[in-house]
């Protein structure tokens, strides 16, 4: 782990990230979230001060999934990203602005979220988050939040897994076509891995329909969405900004719950998802999770619907000796269903 980019302290970290500093005199916490007087206690106002939550990924819905977290009132965070902001991203990001092209994303961010509430303790980890660091992301936090791009799997098997052994609520919430779906896992309860039917040693390329089908297991984005954009092998599929929107406003309900109000939670194997373009909600439970019948035959047809984009997935390419960056990255989150 690099001591340049991760440095445990209460400023941000990194080649452009800006000294926390004093609050201005003018800015007062209790006067900028007054308003959330009627829903939110004042006794939860203060645990939600008091909490700290890990984000891995600050592009599409983790940028938003910060600074919408930011303004209910949350006082600390860890946020990571190694990747930079550019002009690809600027029809869904948060941070994609003119002003950010080059600068890393998780620094980037913190500014932004800091711009909300000065009095902000964020670390910045502007490096992707594997085996060998992701203690030292999770350490001291209160949720895990996912926003990593979709296409990394491998991460995100990672960090949900070393979030259950340490005890803490992990909740994904992600841009699927113009709707968004989320899924919330409970320590205690069924873990992503059994939830989305992975295991180590399983083709990387299965794990991505997997994880989009279980995601969605009603997939009501399919009937609108054109699946030849996708591009496994470059981590690039169809994705809109409203989305990343709707599914920042979800995960900060989830999140909310997971910090104050636990009881009020519904763990996977419980799922959601809200389309609104097509103005609907589908919800449920799925007992076995990727594994009942009926998911495997939805695992098999996304398969075939996709067969010509996960040919080319799987095909060698010359002079490759590992897969491109984009899939590694921790990114904009998008989807082969999206």
């Amino acid at each position: 782990m690099s001591a340049t980019t991760t440095t445990l302290t209460d400023e941000t970290v990194g080649a452009d990230a800006a000294p926390a500093g004093s609050p201005p005199s003018a800015w007062d916490y209790d006067v900028a979230f007054q308003r959330h007087a009627g829903l939110i206690t004042s006794a939860e106002q203060a645990q939600l001060r008091g909490s700290r939550v890990a984000i891995a990924g600050m592009g599409g819905v983790g940028g938003s999934h910060l600074m919408t977290l930011a303004r209910l009132g949350i006082g600390a965070f860890h946020v990571a990203d190694p990747d930079e902001f550019d002009v690809a991203n600027f029809n869904r990001q948060y941070g994609a602005l003119v002003s950010n092209l080059g600068r890393n994303k998780a620094a980037a961010m913190a500014n932004a979220a800091r711009d909300v509430n000065p009095e902000l303790d964020i670390r910045v980890f502007a490096e992707p988050i594997h085996a060998g660091n992701v203690d030292a992301f999770l350490e001291g936090a209160d949720l895990y939040v996912d926003g990593l791009d979709f296409f990394a799997i491998e991460a995100r098997r990672v960090l949900f897994r070393r979030a259950r052994e340490r005890g803490l609520w992990a909740i994904t919430a992600g841009p699927i076509g113009l709707s968004t779906a989320w899924l919330s896992f409970d320590p205690a309860g069924m873990s992503f891995d059994e939830y989305f039917d992975l295991h180590d040693g399983m083709d990387r390329v299965d794990q991505l329909v997997s994880f989009a089908v279980g995601l969605t297991p009603q997939a009501t984005h399919l009937k609108y969405t054109d699946l030849s954009g996708v591009d496994l092998a470059s981590g690039a599929a169809p994705s809109a900004g409203l989305a990343c929107m709707l599914a920042s406003g979800v995960l900060a309900a989830e999140c909310l719950k997971a910090l104050v109000r636990p009881a009020a939670l519904r763990p996977a194997p419980a799922f959601c998802q809200f389309d609104a373009y097509r103005g609907t909600l589908r919800q449920g439970r799925l007992r076995h999770g990727n594994r009942g019948w009926l998911q495997q035959l939805k695992r098999r047809l996304l398969s075939r619907r996709l067969s010509p984009v996960l040919a080319a997935a799987r095909a060698p390419r010359s002079g490759d000796a590992a897969p491109p960056r984009s899939l590694g990255k921790l990114a904009a989150p998008a989807s082969p269903t999206a």
